[in-house]
């Protein structure tokens, strides 16, 4: 599995998360799997924009400026592991999810926001469709016509994607990334005037076009709450 990630802020360290947003399915097969393991961040992966082949003999720090992340922690909705289907699209208005990392040994101590030198707050309380103006996109597509390892960005003023009558609607734009991109953060204007993130990449068809992500409300405060809960003081 490959997928994007956001550095989020985490309300239990203030200025020193080590708290990641992605999506239910890059860290949970849904109802016909179990957890998937071994998970690791790269935060600005190959932010020199080297091209595959050049990738190939480049330095560490080239590769990854920030270092490589481990997961020691993943937590998701229990919507996305009772429903969650690997294609369609079950489960997939709780299709989030948040990691905790840890540095890789030999490090300085710093926290992955320190680090990297900033974090985005997660707003639960976005505005309405009819009220965004638009709203920003960012991963690393690998399917074909990418290769995963450039990052991308898309920007739409946003639609809504009801997929059934009983789970919340979905936010929709068009954009041509593909999967990889999955889990990469949504950012718009939060509810205090600022920028924050607000949904992820969840779907979107074989063909690309458009891409749909999960409203964020109180199931998915809950589990950032209880991330954020288990390592404060950390």
């Amino acid at each position: 599995m490959v997928c994007s990630a956001t550095v989020v802020q985490d309300p239990a360290n203030p200025g020193k998360s080590n708290m990641v947003w992605t999506a239910g399915h890059c860290v949970h097969a849904g109802k016909k799997g179990g957890w998937y393991r071994n998970i690791a961040f790269v935060p600005s992966y190959n932010d020199a924009g080297k091209s595959a082949k050049e990738l190939e003999t480049a330095p560490k720090e080239e590769v990854a400026p920030y270092g490589v992340w481990w997961g020691d922690w993943a937590q998701t909705s229990d919507q996305w592991i009772e429903q969650g289907g690997s294609t369609g699209g079950d489960g997939a208005s709780y299709d989030f999810a948040v990691i905790h990392v840890t540095p890789e040994k030999g490090g300085d101590g710093k926290s992955l926001e320190e680090t990297v030198g900033s974090a985005l707050p997660v707003d639960f309380n976005a505005p309405a469709v009819q009220k965004v103006k638009d709203m920003t996109a960012i991963g690393y597509p690998a399917a074909p016509p990418y290769e995963g390892q450039t990052l991308y960005s898309c920007q739409d003023k946003p639609g809504r994607l009801s997929l059934n009558e009983s789970d919340p609607t979905m936010y929709r734009i068009g954009c041509s990334m593909t999967a990889g991109s999955s889990g990469g953060g949504w950012v718009t204007t939060g509810s205090d005037g600022k920028p924050a993130l607000v949904s992820n990449t969840s779907i979107g068809p074989v063909t690309s076009g458009w891409l749909a992500g999960p409203r964020l409300g109180d199931d998915a405060k809950g589990v950032y709450d209880a991330v954020s809960g288990k390592f404060a003081g950390q």
